[in-house]
């Protein structure tokens, strides 16, 4: 290696060391790393779902599909079900991969927009073959018609974490990484750097570079280094969660679930071998007997563990790279789970540094770029999850002290921006590196009651009884779709053959 860095120190296991450990072993072959984990500390362990780009990091890893599925437990996911967060009694799902069409140089979102103007009370979903799968319990990776318009479908995952770790750490021990158990009692500087750790073995590890794992007590990058913490609290107010695993039940859903309550909201993830649940709320409006009983009293099956009490406060630190320190996964900032972002920030994180790995041990330049995209990243997803909590029931009259705090609070200016855009001609502009994609907004925009004043005069263009033909046969090819899929169960059944 031509750089300063040979040795490298993961501080931590749980899904942030492992995943590290497995794609910087992976990546970067000649770089010697060693992973330290305390029996003391446990993990957090709840993040059960999952968004699109895993499939990718498993890509990377050289991990086949059946082979995840088999050792997590896992399931599929096409989306994400909101009930309750526009009006009472409604929902609407965030279907992940394209919705329609488009035709021409006009987005299909704006040729449905001229036809709900024109009388047409269609569903957007209608068109979502994701979505229609999603209801219809179906699911295949490859289901896409011959000459059909639509996009195979897009899909995550829904899954163990823990059992995730340990499939990682079998991969990383595999290519070279070194385990190695005990707590850490001190850590020492010099010049401002983390030089070792110290553990309560009296062993010594010291490395040139440091990865802080260590999930909320994050003691190399904030009780070490002292890296300034900001809090989003103001606009995130929910600081704790109950989870709670339940028996499996049928039919397997692929999708997850969000339900929302009167201080905050209920998830439910499907597994092969049990469903997760739990209860994210604001303790300023229910306390943890209230949050608990809300919780056990909506859930569909015998409870496997009892519930257990999470506080987290969301934001990030300020610089995730500090001096030769870089902090993953909680250690690093957390945006709560509801658009179930936690393990993506972990992959992103990685491939990030990766591309900028440091060429000498100071890695000024490299470290700024990182905290440069790794801020834009946050506060892009920031702005989405706020928009659900922000664009909420109490617009419609059903509504707690909590949702009317949520929809009258400050929001960012640049979300503020792009509901601005979207309320008068249903545009939605986003950055080329961006996560969400402009159907993920349209589809929260629509759910949750924000329809445009104006639909675009490019979608004039066709004539209205070819467009509505065009929307007929959308609907009909994404019917035929789905309908040639398995179920779910009969597919995760498939991989295991």
């Amino acid at each position: 290696m031509n750089n300063g860095i040979h040795k490298l120190l993961i501080v931590g296991g749980g899904s942030a060391g492992w995943m590290a450990a497995a794609l910087l072993s992976r990546m970067l072959p000649k770089l010697s790393i060693s992973l330290v984990e305390s029996p003391l500390v446990g993990t957090i362990g709840v993040g059960e779902a999952s968004i699109p780009p895993l499939t990718h990091f498993n890509q990377l890893l050289g991990i086949s599909e059946a082979e995840f599925i088999a050792a997590t437990q896992g399931s599929y996911k096409l989306g994400i079900e909101f009930e309750n967060w526009g009006a009472e009694g409604e929902r609407y799902m965030h279907a992940f991969g394209s919705i329609g069409k488009s035709l021409g140089a006009t987005d299909f979102h704006q040729l449905w927009l001229r036809q709900q103007a024109a009388g047409d009370s269609t569903d957007f979903w209608r068109y979502s073959p994701n979505y229609q799968a999603a209801k219809a319990n179906r699911f295949s990776p490859n289901a896409q018609l011959q000459g059909s318009p639509l996009a195979p479908l897009v899909h995550a995952y829904h899954f163990d974490a823990g059992l995730y770790a340990q499939m990682l750490r079998r991969y990383s021990e595999n290519k070279g990484v070194t385990r190695i158990e005990g707590h850490i009692t001190q850590v020492m500087q010099q010049d401002g750097r983390i030089a070792s750790v110290v553990l309560d073995s009296g062993q010594t590890l010291s490395a040139d570079f440091f990865i802080d794992c260590t999930g909320l007590a994050a003691l190399l990058i904030g009780k070490t280094l002292a890296t300034e913490f900001e809090d989003w609290g103001h606009f995130l107010p929910c600081d704790r969660a109950i989870a709670v695993p339940t028996q499996r039940t049928e039919p397997l859903q692929p999708y997850t679930r969000s339900i929302a309550h009167e201080a905050g909201w209920q998830w439910r993830i499907p597994l092969q071998h049990r469903t997760g649940n739990g209860m994210v709320y604001c303790s300023e409006y229910w306390s943890e007997d209230e949050a608990t009983a809300r919780l056990l009293a909506n859930l569909d099956a015998p409870i496997l563990a009892e519930p257990r009490l999470i506080k987290f406060r969301t934001g990030r630190r300020q610089q995730q790279w500090q001096q030769n320190c870089l902090a993953l996964g909680l250690a690093s900032g957390f945006l709560e789970p509801l658009e179930s972002t936690s393990i993506h920030l972990i992959h992103s994180g990685l491939v990030r540094f990766i591309r900028l790995f440091p060429t000498d041990m100071d890695g000024g330049a490299c470290r700024e770029e990182y905290n440069r995209q790794s801020r834009a990243e946050f506060e892009q997803i920031r702005d989405f999850i706020i928009l659900h909590y922000h664009l909420n029931r109490s617009r419609h009259g059903h509504s707690s002290a909590f949702w009317q705090h949520c929809a009258t609070m400050d929001i960012p200016a640049s979300l503020k921006h792009k509901l601005d855009l979207f309320a008068q001609g249903g545009r939605v502009f986003r950055h080329q590196d961006e996560l969400f994609s402009e159907a993920a907004w349209q589809q929260v925009f629509l759910g949750q009651g924000l329809l445009p004043a104006h639909y675009h005069p490019i979608a004039d263009t066709p004539a209205a009884a070819d467009l509505s033909q065009y929307l007929k046969d959308m609907g009909k090819v994404v019917d035929a779709t789905v309908a040639a899929m398995p179920s779910h169960t009969d597919f995760l059944r498939s991989l295991a053959r």
